[in-house]
């Protein structure tokens, strides 16, 4: 969890002042008592009326509130039109994550700026987009790279040849219509991309160890280097 995300939670278990001690919320957050105490001093430091210490507890006092959500003009196009953009060509989980994210900028915006929301001109058309198993397939991708579960693909690459490969998942790319999957590719033993229209299936293999030379920020970095050689 992001320490800006940690500390929007801690406001809202202190809400209604209820008396939480350190040790409750940080069970609650998967973090150390003392990080706790480091988080409460420094919403204390901004202002934050957090009242209580280490040992007893704290409360807020009511009637505290964050301030509206505000953004720039270019920032709410740039929000909007990447949530349109995912909702027409993202997986099933993050299509429907970027209409509810839609939702929630809209709520927290405040009148004026919800205008200029509704008015981004900036759409993106499914018409032609992807069909539900190769959006079923991104969510499944994603989550691989990030829990970093080994896959079996069976995949049929320009040629026409299908082969199987047992990959590990390091993220995925999209080119306008067209998501890859960037991994790497215990067969080959290298990087590899995989068109994913071109998996015939991805089958669940165990979970892998991060190795420092096989990761995606070591492939961008090799892409890079060679581009500037060309």
């Amino acid at each position: 969890m992001r320490r800006a995300d940690r500390l929007f939670q801690i406001v809202q278990a202190l809400r209604g002042g209820r008396l939480v001690t350190a040790r409750a919320l940080a069970e609650k957050l998967e973090v150390s008592a003392r990080t706790i105490y480091r988080d409460i001093a420094d919403l204390q430091g901004t202002g934050v009326p957090v009242e209580g210490e280490a040992g007893y507890g704290y409360v807020m006092q009511d009637g505290f509130d964050l301030p509206p959500l505000m953004f720039t003009r270019d920032e709410i196009v740039a929000l909007v039109a990447g949530a349109r953009l995912v909702r027409a060509w993202g997986g099933l989980a993050m299509a429907q994550a970027a209409e509810e994210a839609l939702v929630k900028i809209n709520a927290v915006l405040p009148e004026t700026e919800r205008s200029r929301a509704s008015a981004v001109h900036i759409h993106a058309i499914s018409g032609m987009g992807l069909d539900d198993a190769t959006r079923a397939l991104i969510d499944r991708l994603e989550a691989a790279s990030e829990t970093r579960e080994r896959m079996q693909l069976a995949y049929c690459d320009a040629d026409g040849i299908e082969t199987s490969r047992i990959v590990r998942p390091l993220g995925l790319g999209f080119w306008g219509k067209v998501w890859t999957l960037l991994a790497w590719c215990e067969t080959r033993e290298d990087f590899r991309m995989f068109r994913l229209d071109r998996i015939g299936q991805a089958v669940p293999q165990g979970r892998f160890r991060v190795e420092k030379d096989k990761t995606l920020a070591v492939y961008l970095a090799r892409e890079s280097a060679q581009r500037r050689q060309t």
